[in-house]
């Protein structure tokens, strides 16, 4: 049986209440594609690392950007993905 993925929550004073851009994807309704997903919101600082070696993920609220009928104001964006907001 595989060992379960490493994962660790943390907090990220320098990522908190900033403005983040996320870009993404995920799947189409309906079809065997995924497509390009924008979100504009802001960070919280709270991360999880998963896995060996870690993929860090930050949670982003108060969504004001977000793909049609995505469900919910928050969504966990992978660092590498993740840009800040200066306009």
């Amino acid at each position: 049986m595989p060992e379960p993925q490493r994962s660790e929550k943390g907090f990220d004073a320098e990522m908190a209440d900033k403005i983040v851009e996320c870009d993404g994807g995920g799947p189409i309704a309906g079809t065997k594609l995924a497509g390009r997903q924008e979100f504009v919101g802001r960070a919280t600082g709270e991360y999880v690392d998963h896995g060996d070696p870690p993929w860090r993920w930050y949670l982003v609220v108060d969504l004001t950007l977000k793909p049609d009928g995505f469900p919910g104001d928050e969504v966990w964006c992978e660092s590498g993905s993740l840009y800040l907001k200066t306009d």
